[in-house]
C-alpha cells in the first residue's frame, strides 16, 4: 500500500517534502540560456534539485499552478518533472487541490491518478461536499494512490471558513471526522490511511488535539520557512517522529540564493537547505 511506502521512506529519509514550486526567477540565468524552452529550463533546474536530494528526501510535491502558468510547455515540464521523481524510486505529491463532483472528479482523477499527469498522491479540496472525494476511493481502494485533503490549512484566511462553529465544533473538525471515517477502511500495515490530511504547520494551538484526534491520519504539513512555522511547531503534528511530512518549497529550491557563490555551489546549498530542515524537525521528535 502507497501509504506503507511513505511511512518507510520518512523512517530512512526524515520528514522533509520538497516542493517544486518552480517560477522561471528562481533559475539561474546560465540555465536559461543553456536550455532556452520554458520546459526544458523548468524541467533541467527541477532535474538537478532532485539529483541532488532524493536520497534524504521522502517526497516531493509540485504545485501544478507554476507549471499552468507557463502553459502548454510548463505542463510538459510538470509531466517530465513526475516521470522523473517516479525514475528515481521517489514518491511525488500532485498538488492539484480539486473539489469537484461526479464525472467531472472522475476524470481528474483519471489525468492525475492514471494518465500523462501521474502522480502517488494528490491533493483535493473537499468543501463542496464529500461526494467530491468518492470518484478517488477506486484508486486508493487499489492500493497504490493516496490523497491528501484540506483540513486545516496554514494561510490566515483559514479562519474565514475552517474555524465556523458548526453545531458544537468547528468545522474543520466535521471535516476531519468525516475523512478519518472513510479512511478507517483503507488502513496500512503501520495504521494510516492513505486518505491524508492537510495540516498547516502556522496554527499549533489545536496541535496536539488534531494528532490525537486523527491518530490514523497521514499529514501533509505547509507553513514551515517562509509562513514561520518552526521545527517545534510542525513536530508537534508528528507521532514518534513520523506520520508526516513538512513541505517547504522556496526555502530549498531558492537556498542558493543570496550567497557569493551561489550559482557556483548551487548544488551543495540545496543540499544544506535540506539537512538543516531535517535537523530542525528531527530534534524535536523521538526520532
Amino acid at each position: 500500500m502507497i501509504i506503507d511506502r511513505l511511512y518507510k521512506e520518512v523512517k530512512n529519509k526524515g520528514n522533509v517534502c520538497v516542493g517544486l514550486d518552480t517560477h522561471l526567477d528562481y533559475v539561474p540565468e546560465d540555465m536559461k540560456e543553456k536550455h532556452g524552452d520554458i520546459d526544458e529550463i523548468l524541467f533541467q533546474f527541477n532535474r538537478r534539485i532532485i539529483d541532488n536530494i532524493y536520497d534524504i528526501v521522502p517526497i516531493f510535491k509540485l504545485q501544478i499552478a507554476f507549471y499552468e502558468a507557463y502553459g502548454l510547455k510548463g505542463l510538459e515540464a510538470y509531466k517530465r518533472t513526475l516521470e522523473y521523481v517516479k525514475s528515481k524510486n521517489s514518491l511525488s505529491i500532485g498538488d492539484i487541490k480539486r473539489g469537484d463532483i461526479s464525472s467531472t472528479a472522475e476524470m481528474y482523477a483519471k489525468a492525475h491518478l492514471d494518465g500523462e499527469f501521474e502522480a502517488d498522491f494528490i491533493t483535493l479540496n473537499p468543501y463542496m461536499g464529500f461526494d467530491s472525494i468518492t470518484p478517488y476511493l477506486r484508486y486508493i481502494e487499489r492500493g497504490d494512490k493516496g490523497v491528501f485533503v484540506l483540513l486545516r490549512t496554514s494561510n490566515p484566511g483559514a479562519k474565514d471558513i475552517q474555524y465556523l462553529n458548526v453545531e458544537g465544533k468547528k468545522l474543520y473538525y466535521h471535516i476531519g471526522d468525516k475523512l478519518n471515517e472513510m479512511g478507517s477502511k483503507y488502513l496500512g500495515d503501520y495504521g494510516y490511511s492513505p486518505i491524508g490530511a492537510v495540516v498547516g504547520g502556522t496554527h499549533i494551538d489545536e496541535a496536539e488535539e488534531i494528532r490525537n484526534r486523527y491518530k490514523n491520519m497521514f499529514f501533509l504539513i505547509p507553513g514551515y520557512g517562509h509562513q514561520g512555522g518552526k521545527g517545534k511547531d510542525v513536530a508537534m503534528y508528528l507521532s514518534d517522529g513520523n506520520g508526516g511530512v513538512v513541505n517547504s518549497s522556496r526555502g530549498i529550491i531558492t537556498a542558493f540564493k543570496g550567497h557569493d557563490d551561489g550559482i557556483e555551489n548551487f548544488d551543495r546549498y540545496i543540499r544544506e537547505a535540506v539537512l538543516t530542515m531535517k535537523e530542525d524537525i528531527q530534534s524535536e521528535t523521538k526520532l
